[in-house]
């Protein structure tokens, strides 16, 4: 497996003052869900004790380059904090997957998965939003839910994943479905959208589709 949590990428890191809380309140609600569902937090028996899944969301304009749309994201290792503030996130400014390389700012670093973040909102400008979690029940079932799934051999936070991620948005349904599963990253699973509500809804409808599946095999295993 490989090793969760630990940034893999060039970061230039300026230390700043927080963003007003009032910026990231959606994203920090939608965040405490999913630390209640446990698809995000930390947790000694998983993933060798490491903290799991970030949330990010857009602060710019929509007009921003690619590699310089500007966003928000959950700090490295804040995994075990049921809740977030503007205090737990960092500003990133600036990335380049080919180069392996990200510019952040704000009170705490950014994420061990910031490349992936800022490629998805690179694909489409109408973008806003990205959540990634750990899903044994979604990854698991990634085939049977036909939800778009990157390599395996595409690593965690590595330009590889980032082209990766790039070749299945432009060859398969990725764009329609706003979520797909990281085949070399165990229990891996983004999903996207426009606001957090439309990205949430995604994962929730997954999340719920898996476990419908899950309990169909086994009452089919009972019979």
């Amino acid at each position: 497996m490989q090793e969760e949590g630990v940034i893999k990428f060039d970061l230039q890191f300026a230390e700043s003052e927080p963003l007003a809380d009032a910026a990231i309140a959606e994203l920090s609600a939608w965040r405490r869900i999913l630390w209640q569902l446990e698809l995000v937090g930390q947790d000694p028996g998983r993933y060798e004790g490491y903290g799991y899944g970030n949330v990010s969301q857009r602060i710019g304009r929509a007009d921003e380059p690619a590699g310089k749309r500007r966003f928000v994201i959950s700090g490295t290792q804040t995994g075990e904090l049921r809740d977030l503030d503007s205090r737990h996130y960092s500003v990133v400014t600036a990335y380049d997957p080919a180069g392996n390389r990200v510019i952040a700012q704000g009170p705490a670093r950014p994420s061990s998965e910031s490349l992936t973040h800022g490629v998805v909102y690179d694909l489409d400008a109408s973008i806003r939003v990205v959540l990634h979690v750990h899903s044994p029940e979604i990854w698991q079932q990634a085939a049977e839910l036909q939800l778009p799934v990157t390599d395996a051999g595409a690593a965690y936070g590595t330009p590889a994943m980032a082209a990766e991620v790039r070749r299945l948005y432009q060859a398969s349904g990725t764009a329609r479905a706003g979520i797909f599963s990281m085949g070399g990253h165990l229990d891996g699973i983004v999903s996207f959208g426009a606001s957090t509500g439309e990205a949430g809804s995604v994962l929730l409808q997954a999340l719920a589709a898996a476990l419908a599946a899950r309990q169909q095999h086994g009452s089919h295993t009972n019979q």
